[in-house]
């Protein structure tokens, strides 16, 4: 698993490299932070508390290549419109979210210990991801990069492998009881003794992303952008109740991520 993630890293962070030096392409570098959404098996589904509630940060470095400009210089590549349209994102992020339950199950005040059970529930989904994005802006990447004040909106789609390590406890104590654990927790899943997990894993995920730089300068921009993240997996919060028995349980794990970052052209 650790291997698969190394591999990773090393193809997203070494194949820019190896690219410019071939290819002679320009390159930018850049840091993006912003609170994460975790949509996740906590909580009710469409309940803004939900997603209000269960909301982590994440943080991550950039890389992209621009293949509009040689590298080293300022002269332009051949026009194409491909060279004039696309970048290609390379990336490795993190994020963090504490996880609770939220929704008309918790808030019923009735006394039962199933309610208690699920208010005394929580955890957390951190997650270490690795990969690449193709970025395709409408507008002239070189329009934009040679206009200070200027707009380039984007749309990109990709993939990642992510590392993830969630947590579920319990302040009634060690879940897998019948004393602590919600009933449909106890339930084995996915060759699982039981619905919740605190084992770190990997899987892979789509990225797909809507958002705009704005030219601060000739040589850096200013980038907002909005990520959504599926996952391929339905851990990433430690939670995954049998979904042969719950049919509520209809997809895996996914997050949005509203990130602001900068970005420095290095070539």
């Amino acid at each position: 698993m650790l291997k698969k993630m190394l591999f990773a890293l090393l193809f997203a962070i070494g194949f820019p490299g190896l690219s410019v030096a071939q290819f002679d392409l320009s390159s930018e570098v850049g840091l993006i932070m912003g609170p994460v959404t975790m949509q996740s098996d906590y909580g009710e589904r469409y309940n803004f508390d939900t997603n209000d509630g269960n909301t982590g940060f994440g943080i991550g470095i950039v890389h992209y290549l621009n293949f509009s400009y040689s590298a080293g210089s300022s002269y332009y590549t051949p026009e194409t419109f491909w060279n004039d349209h696309f970048k290609l994102r390379t990336e490795l992020s993190y994020s963090y979210t504490k996880l609770e339950h939220f929704g008309q199950w918790v808030d019923r005040d009735n006394g039962s210990l199933d309610v208690q059970q699920l208010r005394a529930h929580y955890g957390s989904a951190s997650t270490l991801s690795a990969g690449m994005q193709l970025e395709y802006y409408p507008l002239s990447i070189r329009d934009f990069t040679a206009t200070v004040g200027s707009f380039g909106p984007f749309v990109s789609l990709g993939a990642h492998y992510n590392y993830f390590n969630p947590t579920a406890k319990s302040e009634l104590g060690p879940l897998g009881s019948p004393q602590t654990t919600f009933p449909k927790y106890l339930t084995p899943s996915d060759g699982k003794p039981h619905g919740f997990s605190n084992d770190p894993e990997s899987t892979w995920s789509i990225v797909s992303s809507i958002g705009t730089r704005y030219k601060l300068a000739p040589l850096s921009d200013l980038l907002v952008d909005l990520r959504f993240q599926y996952y391929f997996s339905n851990w990433v919060d430690g939670l995954n109740p049998n979904p042969d028995i719950y049919k509520e349980n209809k997809a895996n794990d996914w997050l949005v991520w509203f990130n602001v970052g900068y970005i420095y052209y290095i070539d």
